[in-house]
């Protein structure tokens, strides 16, 4: 599949982090001829702080439809 579209959600508060995949599924659900490829989920830290990233990556038909095809070289 190729990809047209990319969502990140991410959050370091522990109140967000805890929310964040309804997050996430409220988005998929307001976006629903969206074709989800891959999702990414990945988690960094340091002494301070602790941070939770959900990429979406997606193919949106619509966008897909209105792109002009690739030039042609002469």
């Amino acid at each position: 599949m190729t990809f047209n579209g990319v969502k990140v959600f991410s959050a370091t508060m522990i109140a967000d982090r805890q929310v964040l995949g309804e997050r996430v599924t409220d988005w998929l659900t307001a976006h629903p001829t969206f074709e989800i490829g891959e999702m990414l989920v990945t988690q960094s830290s340091d002494s301070a702080f602790h941070c939770l990233a959900i990429t979406v990556f997606y193919r949106d038909p619509a966008a897909a439809a209105r792109t002009l095809p690739p030039r042609k070289n002469p």
